[in-house]
């Protein structure tokens, strides 16, 4: 088990680029596995939940290659998987597994999907409902965990389904189920989430169909290969832009973001929180929208998160607690009880390691209240429960401390952002992972 040591830094500076975009890295190995022709990617990113994705389609017939981050994939077809030779193992990546079980639970074999001790323990009925609902067949251990078991040769139908939740994993599941089904499946979203498989879908010539929260495709059709450019994310690039508004002295510019309109929720409350951010050179690049963000320190204050932008910044939220706690007054989130079944529960392991650091909280059912303040010297490790944004968020708050901070189980920070320790020191972070 690995931990960071990340001891006090006052400036940040620089021009950086940030890895590729988690999302659409997992949705170009999938749908580029399913199209028919060699689509080339450019900008992969090369962390473990990745990489899982990428290592089970090679597992099920795909040929793909990869150097560096420029990655190419030699379709099979929408019908040409193959059945593995033993259960898919996908690490700790929760978009593999959800994203997946649209696809394996129309194909003509059995299968089984499995993952890590974290994996293990997040709710997969969400998307074992809707599918069970298009006639797949499909088994769990108990309350809907993983490993998943799923039974080949059903013939899926078309649905109308109607999201409990807004999820852009639940949605992508469905919508790729939707490509082998009989008839129409259409999914209505009670917020916005991110459209990445949409787009991609559109981008490799699918048909989708989007009017307002309703996006619905035809089974049947075929995709045809493509190039794809993979952005730099905003969910790593997200614990930058609270390094340097927090930073006493701290000027960077993050080039290349992805800065897709259903992403954009941690910009936003950055700016409604008073930070000095800027976007540049903005434009498109094979149907997603890139900018360059310029950050530099900031006078941040308390605001009560508006509930809209949650679905839009569901994943930023560990880095804007450290905002938060770095800010003038109150801050308030509520409807976010999607971050209790993350990587951890990512409310309260955040409260337990503010309250490690003196800063006052209050833990709610679906949010918290963190009132802003002065990190105090730790007196104890901080409890990262293996998840990678919560490591990252508490290293970035070495910016406004005078006390080392140590940050326990750290290992997953190679899920998506295996350079961060590097390209933060390189901006004058001081952090080391022993």
């Amino acid at each position: 088990m690995s931990k960071f040591i990340a001891k006090p830094a006052t400036s940040l500076s620089g021009n950086l680029k940030i890895p590729g975009d988690k999302s659409i890295s997992h949705r170009s190995i999938m749908l580029g596995s399913l199209a028919s022709g060699v689509t080339k990617v450019k900008g992969f990113l090369e962390g473990e939940d990745a990489l899982s994705t990428l290592k089970a389609f090679q597992a099920m017939g795909v040929k793909i290659e990869r150097e560096g981050d420029n990655v190419t994939i030699h379709g099979v077809g929408i019908n040409g998987l193959k059945k593995p030779l033993k259960a898919l193992d996908l690490g700790n990546s929760g978009t593999s597994i959800r994203l997946m079980s649209g696809i394996l639970a129309a194909q003509d074999f059995d299968c089984e999907l499995h993952g890590d001790e974290s994996l293990s323990k997040r709710p997969m009925g969400r998307v074992i409902n809707p599918l069970t609902k298009m006639g797949a067949v499909i088994e769990s251990n108990d309350n809907g965990k993983p490993p998943l078991r799923i039974k080949g040769s059903q013939k899926l139908k078309g649905i109308k389904y109607d999201l409990p939740v807004a999820s852009a994993q639940v949605k992508s599941c469905v919508l790729l189920a939707g490509l082998y089904a009989d008839g129409e499946t259409c999914v209505t979203e009670p917020a916005p989430t991110r459209d990445h498989t949409e787009r991609m879908l559109k981008g490799l010539g699918y048909d989708v169909r989007v009017n307002e929260n309703q996006m619905c495709l035809t089974g049947g059709g075929e995709l045809t290969a493509t190039e794809i450019q993979v952005p730099s994310d905003i969910s790593s690039s997200a614990f930058f832009m609270v390094a340097a508004a927090i930073a006493p002295q701290a000027d960077v510019t993050l080039t290349g973001v992805n800065v897709n309109p259903t992403r954009t929720g941690v910009i936003n409350i950055l700016q409604l929180m008073g930070a000095n951010l800027t976007l540049s050179n903005e434009r498109e690049i094979g149907g997603e929208l890139l900018a360059d963000i310029r950050i530099q320190s900031s006078e941040l204050k308390g605001i009560k998160i508006p509930e809209q932008l949650v679905p839009l910044a569901i994943d930023e939220f560990p880095a804007v607690f450290i905002a938060a706690s770095c800010a003038q007054g109150e801050t308030t989130l509520t409807g976010a009880k999607e971050l209790r079944v993350k990587e951890s529960d990512r409310i309260q392991v955040m409260a337990d390691g503010l309250n490690i650091l003196g800063i006052e909280n209050e833990v709610l059912e679906d949010g918290i209240k963190i009132q802003g303040g002065v990190f105090q010297n730790p007196a104890q490790m901080i409890e990262s429960h293996h998840d990678h944004r919560i490591s990252m968020s508490f290293a970035i708050a070495s910016l406004r401390c005078d006390y080392p901070i140590e940050i326990n189980g750290v290992d997953n920070v190679m899920t998506s952002f295996p350079n961060f320790v590097a390209l933060a020191n390189s901006a004058g972070m001081n952090i080391t992972e022993i």
